[in-house]
């Protein structure tokens, strides 16, 4: 099987570019490297079963060259992260919405499975929760940017549906919980990987409003391990899974937990939303996943623990600042 993964050199594209690598596919991958990163997937270049092409999904020439060159879709490729869609709209908007539509387009033409990765922000701040795949998204007023991307990934997922209903294209819709690990970086936004690396090097960890919003973390070797169960079962067809960890946490006990793990000196600062995000911001108070819906169909559960992830996370940025002080 040959497998097309847009946004491959991305966090999660890049693991799962390895992966389906190591079960023997061929991969190609294609990035405009806007948010991806080439050194997440530099140790595959070597590697015949793996390629690269740097391109936009939005060039639709460069878009049906590469699909009609494979079997098989992973549309990861998005515009992420809280910061990067606050300061860049209409650009966050146009890829989510507009690129997605082009990838199913061009599927259409011979039928490939399409996975596409959605997020958990399509609850919106729903206060009803654990969040199930039919629970209402509820999003705050358009003058308030910060729902554009929820707004965004819920149309992506209203696309998928109809391509599968009205055109037999068959669609797996997949929603992350905050999927953290090695290779991703706070720079957008992600607050585990920040906490993380504010930890290792003693400085203050900063939290966002009282910090009493609480989330759930998923490591991304456990995502991958859903994705590829979701799309090796024809039941999965036309439907959305959640995917997404089980120890739901505040922010003041996730930034606790990390100063303990890292054995840090560091302290914390809480910080009000609008000194960060000038343009206007709100956010949800809670947001934790109900999984019975991929377990009963897969058998897939967790297996790393919110520790064991960030663990993971820290053995990670040591050896990153251990190979910069080297050079």
């Amino acid at each position: 099987m040959k497998a097309l993964v847009t946004g491959g050199a991305g966090f999660i594209g890049s693991h799962l570019t390895e992966r389906l690598i190591n079960d023997g596919n061929k991969v190609l991958v294609i990035d405009d490297l806007s948010t991806g990163k080439m050194i997440n997937i530099e140790h595959l270049k070597d590697n015949p079963a793996f390629s690269f092409r740097k391109g936009s999904i939005l060039d639709v020439d460069f878009l049906r060259k590469a699909i009609t060159e494979c079997d098989v879709i992973f549309h990861l490729a998005a515009a992420v992260g809280v910061r990067n869609i606050m300061d860049n709209r209409l650009k966050s908007i146009l890829t989510n919405v507009r690129g997605t539509d082009l990838v199913l387009e061009l599927a259409c033409e011979k039928k490939q499975k399409v996975l596409i990765a959605s997020s958990s922000e399509v609850y919106g701040k729903n206060e009803t929760l654990p969040y199930c795949e039919d629970s209402d998204s509820v999003f705050g007023p358009t003058t308030t940017h910060r729902w554009s991307y929820a707004a965004a990934k819920a149309v992506d997922e209203f696309l998928g549906h109809a391509y599968y209903q009205e055109r037999k294209l068959p669609v797996v819709i997949a929603r992350f919980f905050n999927t953290c690990g090695e290779r991703q970086s706070g720079q957008y936004g992600m607050v585990l990987p920040t906490f993380v690396k504010a930890a290792l090097k003693n400085e203050t960890v900063v939290v966002y409003d009282d910090g009493e919003q609480s989330r759930v973390f998923t490591d991304v070797s456990d995502a991958i391990d859903a994705i590829m169960l979701l799309m090796e079962n024809q039941d999965a067809i036309g439907n959305v899974f959640n995917i997404g960890g089980q120890e739901e946490v505040t922010i003041n006990e996730l930034a606790k937990r990390i100063i303990r793990i890292t054995g840090s000196a560091s302290t914390t600062r809480h910080v009000p939303y609008d000194e960060i995000f000038k343009n206007g911001f709100e956010d949800m108070r809670r947001r934790a996943p109900d999984i019975s819906k991929i377990r009963k169909l897969t058998g897939w559960k967790p297996k790393v623990s919110l520790d064991g992830l960030i663990e993971k996370v820290m053995h990670h940025f040591k050896h990153q600042f251990e190979n910069q002080k080297s050079n």
